[in-house]
């Protein structure tokens, strides 16, 4: 059995053509949704990278293993005390050991443990490869890796291979060779004047105004990411610069295929093309970040092209699945016991009958650029903000997904019904966390009592500065009234 993992960074679904996408981005993944299992409703439980990927490797929810952001006692993967033995349950109970377990060498190729001091998204492989720029990789750095990997290991039947690319993660750098292939192509057509407009009157990092997060200036090294969106030129050269990372990278990882393709394993290779989380392009009128509990930042891509397995070729699957219902996965197609401590729920079904097996709602969570947890049910989606991030949000926000997934319409006090059968969820959830762990203490709320998230704590008066130097000043009273601990 051979497993190629492809762990997309930042990747929206919805700048995917086969999620429906217009600008022919790509080809190569496309192929692949084709020939396998397309999930809909697929969702990061926590955001964004560290969090995501030490829910997936230890297939538990981060109000759990404990990691809710990216720095700070959350930014450490809770230890497990007295019942630690030699080695922790990571080794052997991770996603990656998984693999193992099931008689498959396993191989990572990524920077990203490094980059998050993270041994969980070592544990479980027996070769390593960090591709050294912690992050900072473009994907024509990384292909070489890969493809000396796959020559090497010819003569291997079995073994798992996890791919990590980052192009469509900030700050867009595609190299300039590339070109841009999307310079005739037309924006999305829900970005117009009227929405750019509309995106203008906010505030907070990463809006139109602070695309660099609390300034706008350029950086000379990335020509492709503006520091600001202020005419549809700017949109422009936003959108364009996040689709020249993806066909860029989407150009590479075929020339993985070429070379499983050479070999002649493409048609038996176990593929996986998913990702960390997605990328907010206008969702909420935020631009290049992944910093909220939303659509945008949460709903990632998951396709499975399992051959042999059941379900019929490109079926689409439109349940709702976190990306920890993978390890169980797994474990149920490789005829293995899931761990005892993972959050999962197998998703099996679907790739071996198409036969749906949806939750009933999913509860995502953001605690490194704001502190929110929110609700994905039926065809909403309910947040609550619990710190903004100097985004002035509103306490509680719903969308409606189905009619407006690009989040710009607030609907909450129109629904004021179904905002109370989101939080009947969210605490019934929490309930079912709490309980179900040896723990008294929820990562959020250490995360707000140790000065906020991230991203965001210290970094008020500055970006206080910001606003006064762009003229808006309006936003200051209410911002300083929200957070009074940045003046202490």
């Amino acid at each position: 059995m051979k497993v190629l993992f492809l762990d997309l960074d930042s990747m929206s679904a919805e700048h995917l053509g086969c999620y429906g996408y217009q600008r022919e981005t790509s080809p190569n993944i496309d192929r692949i949704a084709e020939e396998g299992v397309r999930f809909t409703n697929y969702y990061t439980s926590d955001a964004p990278c560290f969090p995501s990927r030490t829910a997936l490797m230890t297939g538990q929810f981060g109000i759990h293993n404990g990691v809710v952001g990216h720095g700070g006692t959350a930014g450490d993967v809770r230890p497990e005390g007295i019942d630690r033995g030699f080695q922790d349950r990571l080794a052997s109970e991770s996603f990656p050991a998984l693999f193992r377990s099931a008689g498959l060498k396993t191989t990572l190729i990524s920077p990203f443990a490094e980059r998050h001091s993270a041994w969980t998204f070592y544990a479980g492989f027996n070769e390593i490869h960090n591709t050294g720029k912690k992050g900072m990789e473009s994907a024509e750095e990384v292909t070489p890796t890969v493809l000396d990997w796959l020559d090497r290991n010819r003569q291997i039947d079995d073994w798992l291979l996890y791919v990590n690319y980052w192009d469509p993660h900030t700050p867009y750098r595609a190299p300039k060779g590339f070109g841009n292939p999307f310079t005739n192509a037309p924006l999305p057509e829900w970005m117009t004047e009227e929405v750019l407009e509309a995106h203008k009157k906010k505030i907070g990092p990463h809006s139109v105004h602070e695309v660099n997060m609390y300034n706008n200036d350029r950086l000379p090294e990335f020509p492709r990411y503006p520091g600001e969106i202020q005419t549809m030129e700017d949109m422009r050269e936003m959108i364009d610069g996040y689709d020249c990372g993806v066909r860029h990278m989407d150009e590479n990882i075929g020339m993985i295929f070429a070379a499983l393709e050479e070999q002649g394993i493409m048609d038996e290779v176990i593929i996986v093309i998913t990702a960390d989380h997605g990328e907010n392009l206008g969702e909420l009128g935020i631009y290049g970040e992944h910093g909220t509990a939303d659509q945008g930042t949460c709903r990632i891509p998951m396709i499975i092209r399992w051959p042999g397995v059941g379900a019929p070729k490109g079926h689409v699957d439109h349940g709702f699945h976190y990306h920890l219902d993978l390890p169980p996965t797994f474990a149920e197609l490789f005829g293995l016991e899931p761990a005892s401590f993972w959050d999962g729920q197998s998703f099996a079904p679907v790739l071996q009958k198409g036969e749906a097996c949806s939750r009933d709602y999913l509860v995502i969570s953001q605690c490194a650029h704001v502190c929110q947890r929110s609700v994905r049910f039926g065809e909403w989606l309910y947040m609550r903000t619990y710190h903004d991030g100097y985004h002035l949000f509103n306490r509680e926000m719903l969308y409606n997904i189905k009619e407006d997934c690009f989040e710009q319409h607030d609907v909450a006090e129109h629904y004021p019904e179904i905002c109370k059968d989101a939080v009947y969820f969210l605490n019934q959830w929490h309930d079912e966390m709490m309980l179900s762990m040896a723990y008294d203490i929820d990562p959020l709320w250490t995360v707000i009592k140790e000065g906020g998230p991230y991203h965001a704590k210290g970094n008020l008066k500055m970006y206080i500065e910001q606003l006064k130097a762009t003229g808006r000043e309006y936003a200051i009273p209410e911002l300083t009234k929200r957070h009074p601990r940045e003046f202490i």
